[in-house]
């Protein structure tokens, strides 16, 4: 009897030379993208710990204190209006991340992926590294903290155009919804190893907390240049498809016509403007809709843990372990958007029909959600599912739909370009959240909430038409076509 092979050999062979490059470059992205996320995490986990209620900390003995109501915080936030410090520490990095991320595109769409991956991470584990040796370096001052979040700000925005424009080059438009969905559970699997991270030294010593999750995205970038392929061309694969090919009619099938198209194709590779890239069907709403939606998650990335210790009087590490729920409910809400997308081809009625869900939540979170641990771990998880799914959704197939939209006429080199754009105006709102959130704050967390239950119904109003649009496809009112080519 002749022997069967072994299960893990069935398994290799099971996969083409093609289907293994594709894996790994899906785990590599992966990785890259978990780092970026996993090195931001840090500064709202130690903002319990920079500013605390000194009356409940066991003073040393032998300690020198000159004000007793402020003598175990970190200067300068060991004032009164330490929630605006935070505040503008927050925005240093989102505006200047915004504002990156319009040139960054660029940039991505005209320099190797690789080269620029590989030294972004390096820097911005650098300019992380540099936060926490401020606790080492005994430093005070707000401008050194909020330089080194402007510079990391702008560094960082070397991820994300560069990891959706290469997994757009690797991956068709067949099932991009949930592989990318799956794929993008890399943000909240970032925040959550951050939190964990940051929450194992932020009792002791504070810069660890920055400086480990510094070391580990400088660490992705050197296994970035080693190992990234940005296109399948490049190690002899075979290019997705991105369009259905059904769509062009058979009467212009003849030998010349193909000639004349695939000649077009090969000239029609110089890199997309930025006015270009604008004029793309359904750009502007994602990229204006989701200016809303992440402002609503990215309060919640910088907010959440100090939102927990608040309410629910949580020390740092409890808060922060905690706040990973809303993370961990993010990872099936992006899961379940892009499945949803793309068994019923609607990714504009997937987006809004969850912001919509989500505005009621959220107010419910707020007025029961710290009534038991029960009731928090619940609304947590379901909160995160519902704010972070759009938000998943937009990023990454959204981005990668309409970067390859069939009006580019075949040029491949817009996705970093399209991607900057909506990830760039969804950073506008990033940076307003937090912002926002350290301003209304005082008044109460009643009203932090209602800001981020409107900018949900605002998220919606947006993608009012594009819902429709896909509404008369489904109706069959409008001609249906694949994903946002009628856009």
């Amino acid at each position: 009897m002749k022997p069967s092979l072994a299960p893990g050999i069935r398994l290799i062979r099971a996969f083409s030379r093609d289907g293994w490059y594709r894996s790994f470059t899906l785990l590599l992205t992966f990785l890259f993208y978990t780092a970026y996320h996993l090195s931001r995490k840090p500064i709202s986990i130690v903002k319990n710990r920079l500013h605390r209620n000194c009356s409940t900390v066991i003073q040393p003995a032998g300690l020198n204190v000159t004000d007793n109501a402020t003598w175990c915080d970190w200067a300068p936030f060991d004032q009164d209006n330490y929630h605006s410090l935070f505040g503008a520490l927050d925005n240093s990095f989102l505006v200047a991340y915004a504002i990156g991320m319009y040139i960054s595109g660029i940039f991505g769409e005209r320099l190797p992926l690789r080269y620029y991956l590989s030294v972004g991470m390096l820097m911005s584990g650098m300019f992380t590294c540099l936060f926490g040796l401020g606790f080492y370096w005994n430093i005070h001052s707000l401008g050194y903290y909020a330089f080194i979040q402007v510079m990391n700000g702008l560094v960082q925005t070397t991820g994300w155009p560069s990891v959706v424009a290469c997994v757009g080059n690797w991956f068709g438009k067949g099932k991009r919804g949930f592989i990318m969905g799956v794929w993008n559970s890399h943000t909240s699997v970032g925040n959550i190893l951050g939190s964990l991270i940051a929450g194992v030294f932020v009792s002791s010593a504070w810069g660890l907390s920055f400086i480990v999750p510094g070391v580990i995205i400088a660490s992705t970038g050197i296994l970035c240049f080693f190992f990234l392929v940005e296109k399948p061309e490049d190690v002899n694969c075979t290019p997705p498809q991105h369009h259905n090919s059904t769509n062009v009619d058979s009467s212009l099938m003849n030998g010349d016509v193909i000639h004349e198209t695939v000649a077009v194709a090969e000239e029609n590779t110089k890199a997309i403007s930025f006015c270009g890239a604008l004029c793309i069907p359904g750009v502007m709403e994602f990229s204006l809709c989701l200016l809303f939606a992440k402002l609503v998650s990215y309060t919640f990335l910088y907010w959440l843990p100090l939102y927990i210790s608040n309410v629910a009087h949580f020390e740092a590490k409890e808060a922060g372990d905690m706040s990973t729920l809303f993370d961990v409910g993010g990872i099936v809400g992006g899961i379940t958007a892009g499945l949803v997308s793309d068994y019923t081809g609607g990714r504009a009625t997937t987006c809004c029909a969850m912001l919509l869900v989500a505005a009621p939540m959220l107010f419910l979170y707020n007025y029961i959600g710290q009534r038991s641990i029960g009731t928090t771990i619940g609304m947590l998880l379901l909160c995160g599912g519902l704010v972070n799914g759009p938000y998943a959704l937009i990023t990454t197939a959204v981005s990668a739909d309409l970067g390859t939209h069939e009006s580019l006429r075949g040029n491949s080199r817009a996705l970093s370009t399209v991607t900057a754009i909506i990830d760039g105006t969804g950073s506008i709102g990033a940076a307003l959240g937090p912002l926002l959130a350290g301003l209304i704050s005082p008044t109460g967390w009643d009203n932090v909430f209602y800001m981020l239950i409107s900018a949900d119904i605002l998220a919606c109003l947006f993608l009012s038409r594009l819902v429709y649009k896909e509404a008369q496809g489904w109706c069959g009112l409008a001609q249906r076509s694949s994903g946002f080519t009628e856009f």
